[in-house]
């Protein structure tokens, strides 16, 4: 519900508000029709020392009235604005944040290029409409040389990937939190700085984002930063993702953690299959050449970045299909109803071979390349069978929909995703164990492709999908991975049954 009004204002009050504002709603400034009636609220909530007086009071239309609930009008009119920014996209930074400002007007610049003088006390950064001088420091683990000082935005930018070069920002922004700190910012101050480093002729920040979007939509145009100078980047990306994963307070989602990794395995990868050594390449003596380029990476760690990149080469491809509808948080949403962590436990779990091989990368016998495609072509069947009728605006009753959102559903596709291997391995009459555990690391031809391609039209089409609410699948759906597994094959989706046989 709305807050109301500390006091009923009176007509001719009514009048001096409307005088002032127009008959426009405070929310966004749209105009508010004649036959429609005119809500009065305050500015700055009277429950947080917003005064009951007219200049604390502006006119809403009824829609946003009721849809700001607890909210006072200034940090709802920055929600919607934040919301129509998260628009954009799914994967948005600091960097399109200050674009988007820019856009609105709301930032004349940032990002601008700066000269550095260097000596050994001190550093004077300067352009045409900036100039500060600062104490260097030393940091006693490192001997990297950092400062700190209060930046304007004109000359800061987010340090993401660009062109061939790996940015070091690990995260994308995300509304929740970006509203919570802008909210939180209001009344407690900022504790720790922003932290950044020194490209070229650029400041560009990798830790902070979240804290400097939240102070930019508070008014905030100076922000307090430690900038290192001439950092070993690689250590301090390795550092910057372990704060981020192993020791932050609340860790941020794993699928942007696997998209990170991927990333940046993928080009030591590179770097490794390029070098002109004269010894058998391998994914194997990979993970044992970056043990030896990089001692501080544990097995476990080094493991974690080979699956993050096997995952990242599938989500990141152009032909991949399925990418608009995949989160890049861990929930789902009704635009994008598949997360990262769903398709690791269900569809990678079973038609990725996750393992390092040794195979030699130059031979016909190392199949990886067939493998990634044959899982995208897997999940361009899946959304042209199925998910190409995704509509995240249908009513809660559409069939489609709620057949789709419980094929979809996590633990839904965990189970089934089993099942649907199982029947895949054994219409491709693979039957050994070993090659079970990686049937998609072969070349698989058209027709075996079409006879993959049925199987999953039987399981789209098994009939309970479509069940109604008492029938007790979205019950079973709620449960743990195996009882819902066993609760299928007890309804009769089955192997047998994917592969032809009737119920």
């Amino acid at each position: 519900m709305a807050i109301t009004l500390k006091r009923q204002l009176d007509d001719s009050e009514k009048e001096i508000i409307l005088k002032r504002h127009g008959r426009i709603c405070f929310a966004t400034g749209h105009m508010i029709p004649n036959e429609d009636k005119v809500h009065f609220d305050h500015i700055r909530a009277y429950a947080l020392g917003g005064p009951s007086e007219l200049d604390n009071i502006a006119p809403m239309c009824e829609q946003h009235n009721k849809a700001k609930g607890m909210l006072p009008l200034e940090d709802f009119r920055i929600k919607l604005r934040l919301e129509k920014f998260f628009e954009e996209g799914s994967r948005l930074t600091l960097r399109n944040l200050l674009e988007h400002l820019k856009n609105e007007g709301e930032v004349k610049s940032f990002g601008e290029s700066l000269s550095f003088e260097i000596d050994k006390n001190s550093i004077v950064i300067s352009n045409h409409s900036f100039r500060g001088t600062f104490e260097i420091q030393t940091c006693p683990r490192t001997g990297w040389k950092y400062f700190y000082g209060n930046l304007p935005i004109s000359i800061l930018n987010s340090d993401d990937d660009e062109d061939d070069k790996m940015g070091l920002q690990p995260r994308y922004l995300i509304f929740d939190k970006v509203f919570e700190m802008f909210r939180h910012f209001q009344s407690y101050p900022v504790l720790q700085p922003s932290i950044g480093r020194i490209s070229k002729n650029h400041i560009l920040l990798f830790d902070g984002q979240h804290k400097a979007a939240s102070l930019l939509w508070n008014g905030r145009k100076e922000f307090e930063c430690k900038i290192y100078i001439d950092p070993d980047v690689r250590i301090l990306n390795q550092a910057n993702i372990s704060a981020h994963d192993k020791f932050a307070q609340t860790r941020f989602f794993s699928s942007i953690m696997i998209l990170k990794l991927g990333n940046q395995f993928g080009k030591d990868f590179e770097d490794y299959k390029n070098k002109e050594d004269g010894s058998i390449k391998s994914e194997s003596s990979f993970l044992e050449y970056l043990e030896q380029k990089d001692v501080s990476l544990t097995r476990a760690d080094r493991n974690k970045r080979f699956r993050s990149y096997l995952y990242n080469s599938i989500l990141e491809d152009d032909s991949n299909k399925l990418k608009p509808l995949i989160s890049t948080s861990n929930r789902s949403s009704n635009e994008q109803p598949i997360t990262i962590d769903m398709l690791s436990k269900s569809l990678f779990a079973c038609f990725l071979y996750t393992d390092s091989l040794s195979d030699d990368m130059l031979s016909d016998k190392y199949k990886r390349d067939a493998e990634f495609n044959n899982v995208l072509k897997l999940f361009n069947m899946l959304y042209d069978l199925s998910l190409s009728s995704w509509n995240s605006k249908a009513s809660l009753s559409d069939q489609t929909q709620i057949k789709l959102k419980r094929l979809y559903s996590s633990k839904s596709i965990m189970a089934w995703s089993e099942i649907f291997r199982d029947a895949v391995c054994a219409k491709l009459e693979i039957h050994d164990s070993d090659e079970k555990m990686k049937p998609f690391y072969r070349e698989i031809n058209d027709d075996e492709f079409s006879k993959i391609k049925s199987i999953f039209s039987r399981l789209y089409n098994w009939q309970l999908w479509i069940a109604p609410k008492d029938s007790g699948i979205d019950t079973a759906i709620a449960g743990n991975k195996s009882d819902l597994k066993e609760w299928f094959r007890a309804k009769g989706l089955t192997t047998g049954f994917l592969m032809g046989a009737d119920i």
